[in-house]
């Protein structure tokens, strides 16, 4: 049996790989520059900064661009972060694989020895991980003021990120009778703008401003958001806190009226423990806005946690909705369920505002021909029309009518779909004053299920008087201004129970193309944040770790190569195999290597912390050299990861403060993302590969091409 690489020079599958990879160098670091994708089809651009955006618009014809689609989308689906780090390793690495092709390492000396090296990078790793639990410690002796990184919307007056609907809706949920403050109602926009008066930015929530100070006597604690553990202050304790208080209700409700006087000072307490509202502004990687939104859905989730005893953090209870028309300034958080609909719809919500609606949840599509994912047609059984035309226009006509009647004998005002829904009903529904709303999530579906007591029902026909629920409110949603957005071609509203614990971050724009960007931007620092609760750790940011990883490589590439040992033989399964791993060590982990440190050099160039790839790598020579010198390279990074002397600090949304925020990375979805990329580019290795058996070998040894097979 002979065995050739095709192209044994070029390999056709790695330089497809690093030909895709390298259309998203500029989507690498928190300094993004953003892609413009043109449908051909419509001549509408879109702006992305997503790797899946940009995979899901090339031309994936090979398979090697199937595999690399196929790996983005399962690092998407499961952790919806990372997909820029993995596409760019993917590239360097296969370029790296290359270049030992070219030096005839053998494939399987490249496949063993840079699969022990990650491996041992990512064990390396581990000691710049911080548990939660460390860094809430951290922030409690922190001398950052959050005051410093107040929004300019916040500046301009829009005092919070946080409808003031909002703190209304939840002051009814949790406030006991006698000390709710009195609002008449949360469409009284007068009310709301004396009511958002007294709010303070969702930047200073998270601090001490407007806590109140206990003597050092006393032993009670606070619990900290997402560490599972007390933090303890040695001389002085936050007792009162507008998120994180334990001590009772009535303390939130009092410190309100006193809010505006904590603005015009400082804090009086030094031990500021920012909880989520903190890690959620090192995660955020410079994206303000979404840091902001994310900060208020973490404050109101955190204040409900400690009256419910829910989970503090959930992700089930967030929606989104892109408004198009409005300034980014006007992008805020609203609770309950908010969503477009058609101008005709619109006049229905106007006909149902401040009535109490009967609701109906739709566990798939509302059109007659829908049936449920695993649905068997009877066997054996043939329908025979007379007139199949007239027949099938009389049995869409009964299907409406009775959906109809249905929908009307139930007195159902609010349909809330999971699919789609059919369009002729819609046009009947709305001239009976029936508010039918489709392509709804089923955490959606769930949130209004438990708190208006509707069951969800794949067909009308299992509907029954128990599976309508009741309680839900629809109105027209209104900006912070306190006006109701009429934006022509859809208008946006909102659905509201009391208690429902669902809250929408309502994401705004006059770029139509900038949509679809903003959405992923806030969902990817989502789930950074769910993953890093999820994990209880985090990474040091800032290539930090990459760092860590590059000099760790280099380390090892520098030992010398030992004779091949028992265990190895046993391994491989045969010694000159083991005997092949030895001897190509040192240029194999040279190869992985360059793959860190091309990433540290794309991200300073497009950080700005270099102007070419050039002083990029000689930076971070400087770097691998100080770290060398010292007796422990994870001490040297850390030390300077402090003092921000990496990718980190001098750039980005907190440029010109020196108490630069520190910055952090993902520990599981950082890791999985580098493995990924290797698995794909050591399989695209393998199998690009062609092997040649039966009687023809014998002819191949004797023609003039012999040598560029391997005889097995």
């Amino acid at each position: 049996m002979a065995f050739r690489e095709v192209n044994a020079r070029r390999h056709t599958g790695l330089q497809q790989l690093s030909s895709l990879a390298l259309a998203g160098r500029t989507l690498l670091g928190p300094m993004k520059s953003c892609k413009f994708i043109v449908d051909e089809s419509t001549n509408q651009s879109t702006l992305i900064s997503s790797a899946v955006r940009l995979i899901e618009s090339l031309d994936l014809t090979s398979a090697a661009g199937q595999l690399l689609n196929e790996t983005i989308q399962a690092q998407n689906k499961e952790f919806k972060t990372g997909m820029s780090t993995l596409l760019f390793l993917v590239g360097a690495w296969s370029d790296a694989v290359v270049e030992c092709l070219q030096q005839n390492v053998p494939v399987s000396a490249i496949v063993s020895v840079m699969s022990e090296g990650l491996n041992s990078c990512c064990e390396r790793a581990q000691c710049l991980q911080m548990s939660i639990q460390d860094i809430n410690k951290e922030l409690c002796s922190s001398s950052i003021k959050p005051n410093a990184f107040r929004s300019k919307s916040c500046q301009a007056g829009h005092e919070s990120l946080l409808n003031p609907q909002i703190f209304q809706c939840f002051q009814k949920d949790t406030s006991a009778p006698e000390e709710v403050i009195s609002i008449n109602s949360c469409s009284h926009q007068e009310d709301d703008c004396n009511f958002n008066k007294r709010l303070i930015s969702p930047l200073t929530s998270f601090g001490s401003v407007g806590s109140l100070v206990k003597p050092a006597g006393d032993k009670s604690t606070s619990v900290i958001s997402g560490s599972d553990v007390t933090s303890n202050c040695n001389e002085q304790k936050l007792a009162h806190s507008r998120y994180f208080s334990t001590l009772g209700r009535r303390h939130f409700l009092n410190q309100q009226g006193n809010l505006q006087a904590s603005l015009s000072g400082p804090s009086a307490d030094p031990c500021e423990c920012y909880g989520l509202g903190h890690l959620a502004m090192a995660l955020s990687h410079g994206n303000q806005t979404s840091m902001e939104l994310l900060q208020s859905i973490a404050a109101y989730q955190q204040r409900r946690a400690e009256f419910s005893g829910s989970s503090q953090f959930n992700i089930a209870e967030i929606a989104t909705c892109c408004l198009l028309g409005l300034p980014e300034s006007y992008s805020c958080v609203s609770p309950g369920f908010v969503t477009l609909v058609s101008p005709e719809q619109a006049t229905v919500v106007k006909y149902l505002e401040d009535k109490p609606l009967r609701i109906l949840l739709m566990d798939g599509d509302l059109t007659e021909q829908y049936r449920h994912l695993g649905f068997n047609r009877p066997h054996n059984v043939r329908t025979i029309l007379e007139y199949p035309g007239l027949q099938e226009s009389r049995t869409r006509e009964s299907w409406l009518s009775s959906t109809l009647d249905t929908l009307i004998s139930f007195e159902v005002n609010l349909v809330l779909v999971k699919g789609n829904v059919c369009e002729n009903l819609m046009e009947r529904c709305v001239a009976s004053n029936i508010l039918v709303i489709g392509s709804v999530t089923r955490d959606v579906l769930c949130a209004f299920g438990e708190v208006t007591g509707a069951q969800a029902v794949t067909y009308l026909a299992q509907l029954n008087a128990a599976c309508v629920g009741s309680g839900a409110r629809v109105e027209l949603w209104k900006a912070c201004d306190g006006r109701a957005m009429d934006l022509a071609e859809l208008v946006p509203v909102r659905i509201k129970v009391q208690g429902i614990p669902l809250l929408t971050a309502v994401l705004t724009t006059t770029v139509a193309s900038k949509l679809q960007l903003i959405e992923d931007q806030f969902w990817t620092l989502i789930y950074r944040l769910h993953h890093a609760l999820s994990d209880k750790k985090v990474f040091l940011g800032g290539g930090a770790v990459e760092l860590l990883c590059l000099s760790h490589i280099q380390m090892l590439a520098e030992q010398p190569s030992q004779p091949a040992n028992k265990n190895d033989m046993k391994e491989f399964h045969s010694p000159w195999l083991a005997a092949s791993a030895t001897e190509y060590k040192s240029v194999v982990l040279q190869a992985l290597a360059s793959g860190w440190k091309q990433y540290l050099a794309v991200v300073m160039c497009n950080t700005a912390k270099a102007t070419s790839m050039l002083e990029a790598c000689t930076s971070v020579d400087h770097h691998l050299k100080k770290a060398a010198d010292c007796d422990s390279p994870s001490a040297y990074i850390l030390k300077e990861f402090r003092r921000g002397g990496l990718l980190r600090g001098g750039s980005g949304p907190f440029a010109g403060h020196e108490e630069s925020l520190d910055v952090y990375d993902n520990v599981t979805a950082k890791t999985e993302a580098w493995r990924r990329a290797l698995d794909l580019v050591l399989l695209v290795l393998q199998t690009d590969a062609e092997i040649i058996t039966g009687p023809k070998r014998n002819q191949l040894l004797n023609s003039h091409v012999s040598s560029e097979f391997m005889f097995l």
